[in-house]
């Protein structure tokens, strides 16, 4: 029988089949013969990957089902009941506001640390109050996507999310500057589940060609507490107290986890029951490599904070023996994820993948540009312009706006071209160049200037933001995207734990070097130690206008950093893939 023969005969089968609505007859309905199939249920519904019976087995269907079943497959897209109308606004206001809280948290604080420093006298912890929370969140951010994985999703959004709020609790009343950074660890712990979570979610409430611009907007409108945060913090730290920076969280708090305990979350993955999920924490969430990862990083980070705080020369035998034993223990961690394999903390193979690492370098640059400017365009603002906190805050609104209005704009944009590579490249670019106009500011430079710089360099930001997430979702096969976007917003909050503590390093020694150029007879150790609003009190009027210059070159050098890690996003763009994200995407397609 030739291929048109039995083209014909299933010609006259199909055509004696009744008609049927969808709801009288399913593809479990249907025979198992994959040809029956539809090139696009072939594809969407996994039946390429069924069994077919022999002789000794069961139907094609009784197969079907024993598969579905299993804990760990994924729901077909076609089969998922994704969120619409008021369950999906209700979900996506809750996710929104998770996110904007975080947001504001790492944004809030940056108008509020000149006063913190001054209340504590600790200029020299500034890089601490920014990597404990990104420390803590990094090394706890791979077992987040296990736990996803392995959990079910709203409860463990919503144990991260209380954590968190215990971690702002403590940190609105921290006794010392100590306390303040121990409690800001404890808020990263929380936090370092709230982002993948929300995209975790998000990316299971509505069809993968949807997932762009909802993503944009989730971006877009969570990026509002980037933008309130210096402003709020400033009038906050002004009008009331530092601390309200951190109280402010708590009754925000309290009404999204009422919201999030009556949503329904669709689950991608299915998941086994929680005691039988439990009994595995052992062998799948590769807790000893949990415990290698946790020293290798802390010893990075104390290496860069003393030596950058002046507690240690560089040279030191504490600063050379932290670096020493931080890369030593790297190595012995990377050897045991190697030998771990897929169940690896880190899985190295699927890091491997080119668009997986170029997606991680992406949020690296972008993350590493945000904090950059975050805590120090406050302080030029404070030191160099005598501003306040609130007017500070006024003053970084062109950065965080551009930001927030290119991410809504890119997201959907993105959803309608399909391809998301040539934004990301844009917006690198665009980001760089902003960097480097950043590092020409001086005391005399004009509000015109400095508001085109900081829009050039929020809007670059905001093209590129969803770029890694896209990426990463259309890249790996669905079993595995929980765990992607883990490392990938590892990558971000590590990234920005390294990156701040070294504009801490690159900032703390600028100062010092040009207070002795452009302020000579200004004592250079009380300038520091009063901070960025209290050196006027210290120094004499002949003095100040040299510090000023000081603080403004200072804050140069850091722009010279931003302006490099934004060309990371760049050159990384060009790895993400020239991917239509229109296309549907094959359940067990391995990219």
């Amino acid at each position: 029988m030739n291929q048109q023969d039995i083209g014909k005969e299933w010609k006259v089968e199909s055509d004696s089949i009744p008609a049927a609505s969808d709801s009288s007859m399913t593809t479990m309905d249907r025979p198992s013969n994959p040809e029956f199939f539809s090139k696009e249920e072939n594809s969407d519904s996994g039946a390429s990957a069924i069994k077919q019976p022999t002789k000794d087995e069961d139907s094609g269907q009784d197969e079907l089902s024993k598969q579905a079943s299993k804990p760990g497959d994924h729901v077909p897209e076609d089969e998922r009941v994704y969120l619409t109308g008021f369950e999906l606004v209700a979900a996506m206001a809750a996710i929104v506001l998770v996110t904007f809280l975080m947001l504001l948290d790492l944004s809030i604080i940056s108008t509020a640390i000149p006063t913190i420093t001054n209340h504590f006298h600790s200029l020299a912890d500034v890089g601490w109050y920014a990597s404990s929370y990104q420390i803590a969140n990094a090394c706890l951010q791979p077992l987040t996507g296990k736990v996803y994985t392995h959990f079910n999703t709203k409860w463990s959004y919503l144990g991260f999310f209380l954590l968190f709020e215990l971690g702002s609790l403590l940190c609105a009343i921290s006794t010392s500057s100590k306390m303040l950074i121990i409690a800001r660890a404890v808020a990263g712990m929380g936090g370092s589940g709230m982002m993948n979570g929300s995209i975790t979610i998000v990316a299971a409430s509505v069809p993968l060609h949807k997932s762009p611009a909802m993503i944009g907007i989730l971006m877009g409108l969570s990026n509002i507490g980037v933008v309130a945060g210096p402003l709020l913090g400033g009038a906050l730290t002004e009008k009331v107290s530092w601390r309200w920076c951190f109280y402010i969280n708590l009754p925000v708090g309290g009404l999204v986890a009422f919201i999030m305990a009556f949503i329904r979350v669709p689950e991608p993955l299915i998941k086994p029951p929680i005691r039988q999920a439990a009994v595995t924490i052992l062998n799948e969430f590769d807790l000893i490599g949990f415990a290698l990862f946790t020293p290798a990083a802390i010893q990075l980070l104390l290496a860069l904070s003393y030596g950058s705080g002046g507690n240690f020369a560089w040279g030191s035998a504490t600063i050379i023996g932290l670096f020493c034993g931080s890369g030593a223990t790297f190595i012995v961690f990377l050897l045991w994820e190697h030998h771990k394999g897929p169940k690896a903390m880190v899985p190295l193979k699927m890091i491997a993948k080119r668009k997986v690492w170029s997606s991680c370098l992406l949020m690296m640059g972008l993350a590493g540009t945000v904090i950059i400017s975050s805590y120090y365009l406050p302080i030029y603002f404070q030191s160099v312009h005598n501003d306040s906190p609130i007017r500070s805050g006024v003053s970084m609104l062109p950065l965080m706006l551009g930001q927030v209005v290119f991410s809504v704009v890119s997201g959907l944009m993105i959803g309608r071209v399909g391809y998301y590579m040539p934004f990301a490249i844009f917006g690198g670019a665009l980001a760089a160049i902003g960097g480097g106009l950043l590092s020409s500011m001086t005391p005399n430079t004009s509000t015109g200037k400095w508001v085109g710089y900081q829009l050039m360099s929020g809007a670059g930001r905001g093209f590129a933001f969803q770029v890694p997430i896209i990426a990463i979702q259309n890249s790996l096969p669905y079993q595995e995207i929980s765990m992607g976007m883990a490392i990938l917003v590892f990558c971000q909050t590590m990234a920005g734990a390294v990156i701040i503590t070294i504009a801490n390093v690159i900032f703390d020694t600028g100062l010092n070097s040009t207070l002795v150029k452009y302020a000579p007879n200004a004592n250079a150790k009380a300038v520091v130690a009063a901070g960025a609003t209290g050196f006027r009190s210290v120094v004499s009027e002949a003095d100040i206008p040299g510090v000023i210059r000081a603080y403004a070159k200072s804050f140069d050098y850091t722009s010279y950093l931003n302006a490099g890690v934004a060309a990371v996003i760049f050159l990384a763009a060009f790895g993400t893939g020239w991917v239509d994200i229109r296309k549907k995407k094959k359940p067990l397609e391995k990219v």
